[in-house]
């Protein structure tokens, strides 16, 4: 991933001008250790001496990249594959990762590339300065400057105000060297971004690994929620259920010998119906709440906090409406975090802060318990990570010993 920001015309054109240094630095020092390291690689003394470059080539890449991302304002990140233990293991792992040789490219086209830029950034910034300071040259050293414009057309300057002229010419170049040197910068930052960086072939491997591990967790996800369901229709409604049918069946079998024990069972029947129906109820809110779709998620987490045990102030600002996925996620979140709450955090008061980026949804739950809370797999907060992780989002747990506790959870609206 890399970042711009804009670094300002000096940082720029002081990074222009030292690339001729660390350029020459750089070849001189990596193309040299890499020839000895080659030639004397048949006796095994290069061996080390290899490794040793390219060690230096990943440090002096590493610093570039600190020194790009001060200077020009370009995040690069590190391309590098995790390195094994052991030094041989290293060695090779080294060796075998493009990033290593992409490092070493970058030095040896820097010493042309720097001597270039550091050319360019003295021609340009010279004649701006002598065509703007040219007024106040004359009045302290008076001379004579012709310039011919044409056969017979000369234009001469042994004055202040003669040469005022040259100094706008100079302003106006001045403005063509700061926008040519800060596309140069620009340039230079993203050939930094293409050797430095990772490669496309990387970023798309981290990406389908991303995304596959995400899948993995919204499959699982998806597992726990039917257990659960199945686990509430057996233990609950369906129970409910079968002791109406029973009851009912006794009564039938009472209606002419005992009418008033009939009407007994039929009122406990009618009794576990509703109970049953009340169950059925609560599962289908916890499998999506009917709420949230006809009103929207400010109205849904109302409802969750009319019914939490602890105070809870709740604030939503989403429009345009998200899709449905973002609200359900963000909707189950809060829930669980609540529950979390009520359970473990012996809070007296919940914050819940729902608001909307130009690409994303923010769920944040503030709570001002004892806090310590943390992610435990198979908790509460792994779940709602990983219930997150299935439109691609993104929870952060915020939370010191003696509280306050925070749980920011960033889903995107677009994936």
């Amino acid at each position: 991933m890399t970042t711009r920001t804009n670094p300002g015309i000096l940082r720029t054109s002081g990074y222009l001008l030292g690339n001729l240094v660390t350029g020459i630095f750089w070849f001189v020092l990596l193309v040299t250790l890499g020839a000895v390291s080659l030639g004397t690689a048949v006796i095994w003394v290069g061996l080390p001496l290899g490794v040793l470059t390219m060690v230096l080539a990943r440090g002096a890449a590493t610093a570039e990249r600190a020194w790009v991302r001060t200077a020009l304002g370009v995040e690069v990140a590190r391309p590098y594959r995790p390195l094994p233990d052991g030094f041989v293991a290293r060695a090779k792992a080294l060796a075998k990762d493009p990033a290593t040789w992409r490092d070493f490219a970058y030095w040896v086209v820097m010493l042309p590339l720097g001597a270039i830029e550091f050319a360019l950034t003295v021609a340009l910034w010279s004649a701006v300065a002598a065509t703007v300071a040219l007024p106040f040259y004359l009045h302290r050293l008076p001379a004579t400057w012709e310039v011919e414009f044409a056969p017979g057309v000369v234009y001469s300057i042994d004055s202040f105000v003669k040469a005022l002229p040259v100094t706008l010419v100079g302003l106006v170049l001045g403005f063509l060297a700061y926008r040519l040197l800060t596309a140069v910068g620009r340039g230079h930052g993203a050939f930094a971004r293409a050797l430095l960086g990772p490669s496309r072939t990387s970023l798309l491997s981290a990406e389908a690994e991303r995304l596959s591990a995400s899948r993995a967790r919204g499959v699982e996800a998806a597992e726990v929620e039917r257990r659960r369901i199945e686990r509430d229709l057996h233990d609950g409604a369906q129970q409910r259920l079968v002791a109406v049918a029973m009851g009912l069946g006794r009564a039938r079998g009472k209606l002419e010998t005992d009418p008033d024990g009939a009407r007994e069972l039929i009122a406990e029947a009618h009794a576990d119906a509703k109970l049953a129906i009340s169950e059925l109820r609560d599962l289908a809110r916890g499998i999506y709440p009917s709420v949230l779709g006809d009103r929207g998620l400010d109205a849904a987490l109302s409802s969750l906090a009319a019914r939490c045990p602890i105070p809870v102030e709740v604030r939503v600002d989403v429009e345009p409406r998200p899709p449905t996925a973002v609200e359900s996620t963000a909707y189950f979140t809060v829930a669980e975090a609540l529950t979390n709450v009520a359970k473990h955090s012996g809070a007296t008061q919940v914050l819940v802060d729902v608001s909307r980026t130009d690409g994303s949804v923010v769920v944040e739950v503030i709570d001002n318990g004892r806090g310590g809370a943390e992610v435990r797999p198979g908790g509460g907060l792994a779940g709602l990570a990983d219930r997150a992780a299935t439109i691609d989002g993104v929870v952060v747990v915020l939370s010191p010993a003696g509280g306050p506790t925070v749980i920011r959870t960033e889903l995107p609206c677009e994936w």
